[in-house]
């Protein structure tokens, strides 16, 4: 059986990255061990999963029109292999701030407005149809109904605008059981198709199906030490999204997407343990 063509809708940052003993007090310096830059944001991460899992993906995104836009664009293409398609917008490109800490843990500021594509961009919205899934982390509402052409639409909860713009309902929404910026978009959206899945980090997480039906699952063990969180939540909703296209049930790409978590949190930065299941 050939693997699922995939696709995602959403956004890129360049993201620079410093690696502290632990978070700095209020007032204070601290001094870097380590720190690196790279294209990353939850759109691209979740694409170089998704390209890890299929052999190939496809994203639709939205750029600066700076040097780091430029940067990013090639490194996601060249260096990750993704099939990109980009419209570019007259502003520098979005960047966001990393804290790294010995446990593990990411701590993110965001610097500039969010890009995200949009249906009236010239981009190849048509291809999305012929998918079998899409992963949709952010965009406008002809955006959002471009990817509710696919057969299977997961989403996170935080395009709720897009979402909502353009009168579309997933079949999955994921969303972090501890954030509450997400939580709020779930509240403001109807229930999906299939159902809303809440993660939960190291306890797992858990999902409410739209016919009422609940359940969990458990974290997947981890292949290493713990290393980095920043990038665990977009692996794992990729994983879930492949799992999905498959055709897989929902339980069984609950455990896909957990392991892509768990992989991703075993690599310093978002793509260095991430799950492969083609060859590089």
């Amino acid at each position: 059986m050939s693997a699922a063509r995939v696709a995602v809708v959403g956004h890129v940052e360049w993201l620079d990255f410093a690696l502290v003993e632990r978070m700095p007090l209020a007032g204070e310096i601290v001094t870097a061990r380590e720190h690196f830059e790279l294209a990353a944001g939850g759109g691209a991460v979740a694409a170089v999963q998704l390209r890890k899992l299929a052999g190939a993906a496809l994203f639709l995104t939205a750029l600066g029109d700076d040097e780091r836009a430029d940067r990013a664009a090639a490194e996601l293409r060249d260096v990750h292999g993704l099939e990109l398609f980009a419209a570019v917008r007259a502003c520098a490109q979005r960047r966001a701030f990393t804290h790294l800490d010995a446990a593990a843990e990411r701590t993110i500021t965001v610097l500039g407005a969010r890009l995200v594509p949009h249906g009236g961009d010239p981009l190849p919205w048509e291809r999305l149809a012929a998918c079998d899934g899409v992963y949709l982390t952010g965009g406008d509402g002809p955006a959002a109904r471009a990817a509710r052409t696919a057969p299977v639409l997961v989403a996170t909860a935080r395009a709720a605008d897009a979402l909502l713009a353009g009168d579309v309902v997933p079949d999955v929404l994921v969303a972090s059981g501890r954030d509450e910026k997400e939580r709020a978009g779930l509240e403001a959206l109807p229930a999906p198709r299939l159902a809303t899945v809440l993660t939960d980090g190291a306890r797992g997480g858990r999902w409410e199906s739209a016919d009422g039906g609940s359940g969990s699952w458990p974290a997947a063990a981890l292949p290493g030490p713990p290393v980095d969180a920043y990038g665990c939540g977009d692996s794992f909703a990729a994983g879930l999204t492949y799992g999905l296209a498959s055709g897989m049930e929902l339980p069984a790409a609950l455990a896909l997407a957990a392991r892509c978590g768990a992989h991703c949190l075993a690599g310093r930065g978002p793509y260095a343990g991430q799950l492969r299941l083609v060859p590089a």
